[in-house]
């Protein structure tokens, strides 16, 4: 079957972009200074805080790669299983989350310089905003299939005019104006993937009629990987969550240590929720368009469903993708302006000056991450190599600042130093041997340099 253009749809999609527009400028107004803008003032209460986390972690990752790419690329076993990173992720955050809120930092560079040194801090910023630019260059592509299915113009085309709106969105209000857009297109999105779960699977013929239509190896558990090259497509998530900036400032930016717990409980069902429903509706769809490019797996659906409801799928669909988007460069720019400007080059900067760059920066890391996207040829490649780098070149450290007091700056830094040059090595300079994903070299490197160094260079007495 191929995909037939409905330009209908584009009306839902325009209708929540223009929402969102509103909101954001409505939010940027209560926004007074630069913890507003970072950190919401501290004020998101249970429901907006739940709802943020869903939207930022379930963006183009999962509506174009993650479990998406994966069902539609090697079956419905190892999509489910990409859940499985994710909860394990959040039980971990759930117990180190009052840790979080008493660093009160802006940054996760900034609790690790308060382990390791400002040495780290720098080398953590650069981490951070390798692997950022990446998740946010595929979420504009994102837009760029959401835009060629509903007119017909290139993806090309779509994916600038997604960048534009994700830069724009993310500049003018922070995560004041970001969370509550967030929340919005949380609940849209559950909303509209169980009205598109049993719909999709009556037009594609039922569970029969898809399986029938389906290569008989992604009825299988690992499809056509094998045990290792699943693994390698299983743990970057789990070890980006473990660490992500994105979601330690939104711990940070709750009222209090309840609504926190709260809203992670909110975020631990919501994702049991969203997480099977796209893995099944991306599985119908692999059998209905086959020939298409498996991070259009979900979206595609939006042309052969009901015009209502295919609007409402493609508009959650759109709204994930923003809010991710306009998360994760909000982030990535306190970086460049807290860890690096703010620390080393502009010291004595202002409250107004330091919220004025971390616009600015918005800017240029939006520029930036719409050219990386042209180095990829796939979404799911791109968001491997960016949860790696994140992942192996700093969570190991971040997490032993939690769980391991006998950790010290030289093994905390050397760790970093080691996952992040042996991914870009295994990915860019090898180009990926034996097709597997760098995580599975680049963890392990990591994790053996945080222990052999600590153990080589601390006291006993600082157990």
């Amino acid at each position: 079957m191929g995909i037939e253009h409905n330009p209908t749809l584009l009306w839902f999609v325009g209708a929540y972009g223009v929402i969102m527009i509103i909101m954001g400028i409505y939010y940027s107004r209560k926004i007074s200074n630069s913890e507003d803008f970072i950190l919401a003032g501290k004020g998101l209460g249970t429901i907006v805080l739940t709802g943020t986390l869903l939207a930022t972690w379930t963006g183009s990752g999962s509506i174009s790669g993650g479990e998406t790419s994966m069902a539609f690329t090697y079956g419905i076993i190892p999509a489910l299983l990409m859940m499985i990173p994710t909860l394990v992720g959040i039980g971990i955050l759930y117990l180190i989350a009052p840790k979080i809120r008493e660093f009160g930092k802006y940054t996760v560079s900034g609790i690790l310089e308060e382990k390791y040194g400002s040495t780290a801090r720098m080398i953590a910023s650069i981490i951070i905003i390798l692997a950022f630019v990446g998740i946010v260059s595929y979420q504009m592509t994102g837009l760029g299939f959401i835009l060629n299915l509903t007119t017909g113009m290139s993806v090309e085309v779509g994916t600038i005019i997604g960048a534009v709106l994700i830069v724009f969105l993310a500049s003018i209000g922070g995560l004041r104006s970001v969370a509550p857009t967030d929340a919005l297109s949380a609940f849209l999105a559950i909303a509209a993937l169980f009205i598109t779960l049993p719909t999709i699977y009556v037009i594609a013929g039922g569970w029969d009629g898809v399986t029938n239509n389906v290569p008989t190896e992604h009825l299988t558990a690992t499809g056509e990987l094998n045990n290792i090259q699943l693994l390698g497509f299983l743990l970057p998530s789990l070890f980006l969550l473990l660490g992500d900036q994105n979601m330690y400032q939104r711990l940070a930016s709750s009222t209090g240590g309840k609504s926190a717990k709260r809203a992670q409980i909110g975020w631990l069902i919501g994702m049991l929720l969203i997480s099977p429903a796209i893995s099944f509706i991306a599985f119908a769809s692999s059998s209905m368009f086959p020939n298409i490019d498996p991070g259009m797996a979900l979206m595609a659906t939006t042309t052969v469903m009901p015009t209502v409801i295919g609007g409402i799928l493609l508009a959650a669909a759109t709204a994930f993708i923003v809010t991710t988007g306009n998360s994760y460069l909000l982030s990535a720019a306190t970086n460049v302006t807290y860890d690096i400007v703010g620390k080393y080059i502009k010291k004595e900067a202002s409250d107004k000056q330091l919220l004025g760059m971390t616009k600015f920066f918005i800017i240029l890391l939006g520029v930036i991450s719409y050219i990386l996207i042209r180095f990829f040829p796939t979404v799911l490649e791109v968001q491997m190599y960016a949860y790696t780098v994140y992942g192996a070149g700093l969570t190991p450290a971040l997490l032993a600042v939690f769980f391991w007091k006998r950790v010290n700056m030289a093994s905390g830094i050397s760790s970093m130093v080691a996952g992040v040059v042996t991914t870009l090595i295994w990915e860019i300079l090898l180009g990926k041997p034996f097709e597997l994903n760098s995580v599975i070299i680049a963890l392990p490197v990591a994790v053996i340099v945080l222990i052999v160094v600590t153990l080589m260079t601390s006291d006993d007495r600082n157990k």
